[in-house]
């Protein structure tokens, strides 16, 4: 086999490069490097520069490379840019789906990893939340990734191919500091770049019906969240026949934003009490996967905890920002 990983140099997409040439695997990437970044990929990991819009470079990658399965990773994934640019959102995300899987079923490949999203699930009140939980997206983002969910399956059916939908909950953390997000959008760099400008952390909302009254979220390692992948796509590397995997990633557990909070002050030594503000349109007071179906499936579970998410975050945070390190 050989897996073309699309967004291959991002955060997530390095992390699984990583995990599968480091398990023997032949990994190419694709990526516009427009939040990628080429020194996070895997030495001798051919990258091809380009876009999964440009079907000209998507042809010629997978004839020049001999490329077998595609794990998708590109898309835009920030919910409020969703809300303000939804156009973008959709051209990015399912219109470029749609080229990519052109040219997939053009080349002849048979086996197609989507990454999705818990957001397909919107704001459902249930304890944990199984893949047969109803799918009602809440913003563009969430609904580009349910769109995508349905294109990648129907693509399946008609053609052949062995797919699997992986829905993930909160990311975080790194496998190593080089590898560490840069970008400033989740919960936990959110909280580093305020309290190392001094500020104290967000808390949207405390009055849920939660233990402490703020959001409980389910955190998925990200070198747990790569593992997972590599587990996936052995699996439809293994299989004969076309068919479906929908599985949602997560840990089954929940943790609530102050007891985030409190975690980050604890690792970072900064003592900051948290400044709660208005809740945020949208968001559901409790958001934790059901990991059974992964589990039965793939004897697969994830092994990090939040600590050690929060912990391999912030060495990469200071990576980049040294002067934040406490001492």
């Amino acid at each position: 086999m050989t897996w073309l990983i699309t967004g291959g140099a991002g955060y997530i997409g390095a992390h699984v490069a990583r995990a599968m040439t480091e398990a023997g695997e032949r990994v190419v990437v694709l990526d516009d490097l427009s939040s990628g970044v080429v020194e996070r990929l895997p030495k001798d990991v051919p990258l091809v520069r380009g876009a999964v819009l440009d079907r000209d470079v998507l042809d010629h990658t997978f004839a020049e490379h001999g490329v077998t399965g595609v794990v998708h990773l590109a898309a835009k994934k920030q919910v409020g840019q969703s809300v303000e640019q939804p156009l973008h959102y959709y051209r990015e995300n399912v219109h470029g789906l749609t080229v990519l899987l052109e040219s997939v079923v053009k080349a002849g490949v048979r086996r197609f990893l989507f990454s999705s999203s818990a957001a397909v699930y919107g704001v459902p009140d249930l304890a944990v939340i199984p893949e047969s939980a109803p799918c009602v997206p809440i913003n563009p983002y969430g609904e580009t990734k349910l769109a995508g969910e349905w294109l990648v399956r129907a693509t399946g059916r008609a053609h052949s191919l062995s797919t699997a939908c992986l829905r993930y909950f909160n990311v975080a953390g790194a496998a190593g500091p080089e590898l560490a997000d840069t970008g400033v959008f989740n919960i936990i760099p959110m909280f580093f770049d305020r309290i190392t400008r001094g500020e104290s952390p967000r808390i949207f909302g405390d009055d849920y019906p939660t233990p402490d009254g703020t959001c409980v979220r389910d955190y998925i390692h990200v070198a747990d969240l790569a593992d997972a992948h590599l587990t996936v796509a052995r699996r439809l590397a293994e299989r004969d026949d076309a068919g479906d995997l929908t599985l949602n990633i997560g840990r089954g557990v929940g943790v609530s934003v102050r007891e985030l909070a409190d975690l980050v002050g604890e690792v970072t030594g900064y003592d900051l009490e948290p400044v709660v503000e208005p809740r945020r349109p949208g968001d559901a007071a409790k958001a934790v996967a059901s990991v059974d179906l992964i589990g039965e499936e793939l004897g697969w579970t994830a092994s990090r905890g939040v600590r050690d998410m929060v912990e391999s975050a912030w060495e990469g945070w200071c990576l980049r920002h040294p002067e934040a390190r406490r001492r």
